[in-house]
């Protein structure tokens, strides 16, 4: 057994067991309420610069498969769990979780207090953190800590470098990728349709070319205001084409419509948050990851109307755009990992499309006949 050590920036610190690679790293420290998922959460891009910490206390036990990726290359930079299991027991297992994080470089420390810890985050809130092996001061790695400056250009990092094509008969969807999930795609070529997956800094002018139905903005990780570019292809965009938005999706189409966003003070992450309706009333179970939200108070001086909230803080989770067939969530519909309470939103997104077709072909009959 290899003893390691993880020290927060607030002087927290925690000795455990290591496993996965033996590198050092550093990054932002958060927390997932997920009780299963832990491989669609590792894979997620959404945690690129982050060191996850799982409250779940058993996390290895059905091993890793390919099928359950949500990326290529994991951009997570630590998992921290209170139990690692070492001897999965799953017919579907390829490998062990340790196997794979050695795999693919990234640290991962096992027996600690991981109640303690997550209280320690959500009384100060996210931090930086180290994990090193035990060669190193407590004093030594809080010097690391307040010398290093966290990145923020994390979309840039696991955005596709250029377009490909998924090939579908249905509607041509256009997939901004900030960071996407697998999932996402999954769920639009589920439905046949045609999609395009381009660059976070593709322009407007370069997407009208593509002719799209509609254009879809996925998940990505850090500060929404990060992307500015994306911003301003948003801002072109919106009056011309149905979008729906997702996660950073989400927030960016809030800041293109003249909204504001904040860093929350420990974010949502998990696959068991409740989301309320407005319009109807009802609550959802969702998977969550995100540090940043839409400020509520922001939306009066926009056309955009509050349609959900979080259960557990009143945070903003859903909007729509009053003239524009425009709408966002804050969480994953794709549910990767997750229930699939609201996997409909999908299908709303190509009923938003067919409508908005109608509406053309309707005025430019109607141009005609004027004509």
């Amino acid at each position: 057994m290899t003893l390691k050590q993880l020290v927060l920036e607030d002087g927290s610190y925690f000795i455990g067991e290591g496993f996965g690679s033996d590198t050092e790293s550093i990054g932002e420290i958060v927390f997932n309420t997920g009780m299963t998922g832990y491989q669609e959460i590792i894979s997620d891009p959404s945690y690129c610069g982050q060191i996850v910490t799982f409250t779940y206390p058993l996390v290895g036990n059905y091993g890793i498969n390919r099928d359950d990726f949500e990326s290529v290359d994991p951009a997570i930079l630590g998992v921290v769990v209170k139990e690692h299991c070492d001897t999965p027991s799953n017919f579907r297992s390829e490998e062990t979780l340790d196997q794979f994080l050695e795999a693919k470089n990234i640290p991962g420390i096992a027996g600690i207090d991981t109640r303690k810890l997550t209280k320690i985050i959500r009384r100060h809130g996210t931090m930086k953190a180290m994990i090193t092996s035990m060669d190193r001061s407590v004093s030594e790695v809080l010097e690391i800590l307040d010398q290093t400056t966290l990145p923020q250009d994390q979309v840039s990092q696991v955005s596709t470098i250029k377009p490909y094509v998924v090939p579908g008969r249905g509607c041509r969807i256009v997939l901004m990728d900030f960071g996407m999930k697998h999932g996402i795609l999954r769920e639009l070529t589920k439905r046949d349709c045609h999609v395009t997956v381009v660059p976070y800094n593709t322009t407007a002018q370069e997407i009208e070319r593509l002719k799209p139905d509609g254009i879809m903005l996925t998940n990505g990780p850090g500060d929404p205001k990060n992307v500015p570019e994306a911003i301003e292809t948003i801002k072109e965009l919106i009056s011309q084409i149905p979008i729906f938005g997702i996660c950073l999706g989400h927030q960016l189409i809030a800041l293109a419509s003249g909204a504001d966003t904040a860093k929350m003070k420990f974010g949502h992450r998990g696959s068991n948050q409740p989301v309320k309706d407005l319009k109807n009333g009802k609550t959802y179970i969702t998977s969550q990851n995100h540090g940043y939200s839409v400020s509520r108070e922001s939306l009066e001086a926009t056309e955009l109307e509050l349609t959900q909230i979080s259960l557990n803080d009143e945070s903003v989770e859903g909007l729509a755009h009053r003239v524009h067939p425009v709408f966002t969530v804050q969480y994953h519909p794709e549910s990767s990992p997750g229930p699939e309470d609201t996997e409909n939103l999908f299908d709303e997104f190509l009923e938003n499309i067919q409508a908005d077709k109608k509406q053309q072909k309707e005025e430019a009959t109607c141009l005609n006949v004027q004509i």
